[in-house]
């Protein structure tokens, strides 16, 4: 089992008369690609600038490696930044751009050489080592600044939404490219963004923030298909949030029918949410829904299409690669396993 690298306890920040963090505690293990997932505001950046060492959190610790380093200056810290904005000298060539940090140590050439060497053929840049920056586009500009922060070896790279600049296709190229790069170097990456698929497609483990405060931390896989709450459910790719009661264990009830799923250790009868994705929902016939209703609206989205199909009780969202008509009349059903039953608000 990975070893922590990175405690965070009872982090809280405050600008002018907002708290941004409000007592973060995490742990960040070795060789772990974290994504600190969540909208814009809610204190990912902020916690990320706090491990760096280019903010001071009002209270709490930053432990790496089991020692307290909330006092140490961000140029002693092990750990490197990847920002938003990559920050290039324009007026040097890529190559002197990755050996700045180095240079900076008065290392030998021979030795710079070397390491330059390979963080360019890691990041798919041999042969430009002579290229203007400014001359780049975004994403080997991208790959110049993710080589120059990862030649000096720090333990932990950190990453401040560096994909958000580049268009769709090379955005999803790179986010590949991160994992593998990630892999080949063998150290903690932790990873800003409020974008869910590219969290859900890069990270070990996705932290989901909002207001300050934690909500829930998971494997992707977690996080999708068991949101702890609302907040995440919605956040989380696309949901049908439907307020229910739990009769008992696997038996729930929601929108004039009781469903069977697979949860346990609600109590009887409490008031619950439950969480319905859309590709989860089978069309059936009016006799086999648990629920009935009529295609509202129909959208292809290339892979699937949307429906809007309108119930007695609320308009459900479906996904299915099926070609309905609008107008037709439609049974809904969900198999047991599909079905996400979540405390209620109250709980």
């Amino acid at each position: 089992m990975a070893e922590t690298i990175i405690e965070l306890k009872n982090i809280t920040k405050t600008y002018d008369d907002t708290q941004v963090l409000k007592g973060i505690d995490l742990n960040i293990k070795e060789k772990e690609f974290l994504t600190l997932l969540g909208p814009s505001g809610c204190g990912k950046t902020t916690i990320l600038r706090i491990i760096s060492g280019f903010e001071d959190a009002d209270d709490g610790a930053v432990v790496f490696e089991g020692v307290d380093i909330s006092k140490i200056p961000s140029y002693k810290r092990e750990v490197n930044t990847v920002f938003q904005k990559y920050a290039l000298f324009p007026f040097l060539n890529v190559y002197d751009n990755v050996a700045f940090g180095l240079n900076l140590k008065k290392m030998d050439k021979t030795i710079i050489e070397e390491k330059v060497s390979k963080m360019l053929k890691l990041v798919g840049l041999s042969g430009f080592e002579k290229r203007d920056v400014t001359s780049l586009s975004g994403g080997q500009q991208q790959r110049v600044a993710i080589a120059r922060a990862l030649v000096n070896e720090p333990k932990v790279l950190l990453l401040d939404e560096p994909l958000s600049a580049l268009d769709a296709k090379l955005r999803k190229e790179m986010q590949v490219e991160l994992k593998k790069i990630q892999k080949e170097v063998g150290i903690t990456f932790i990873f800003v963004t409020h974008d869910q698929e590219e969290a859900l497609s890069m990270s070990d483990t996705i932290v989901v923030m909002n207001d300050g405060i934690i909500q829930q931390i998971g494997s992707p896989i977690d996080i999708y298909n068991e949101p702890q709450n609302r907040f995440v459910a919605g956040f989380i790719g696309e949901s049908n949030i439907i307020p229910g009661n739990m009769i008992k264990d696997c038996l729930v009830y929601f929108d004039g029918s009781e469903w069977e799923c697979v949860d346990k250790g609600f109590k009887e009868n409490e008031d619950i949410d439950v969480v319905l994705r859309p590709e989860d929902i089978d069309i059936v016939s009016k006799k086999k829904g648990n629920v009935t209703g009529e295609i509202v609206s129909k959208v292809f989205r290339g892979v699937h299409y949307e429906y809007m199909i309108k119930t007695e009780y609320r308009d459900y969202k479906v996904h299915t690669t099926e070609n309905y008509e609008i107008g037709k009349e439609v049974g809904l059903s969900v198999d047991p396993y599909d079905i996400q039953v979540m405390h209620g608000k109250e709980a």
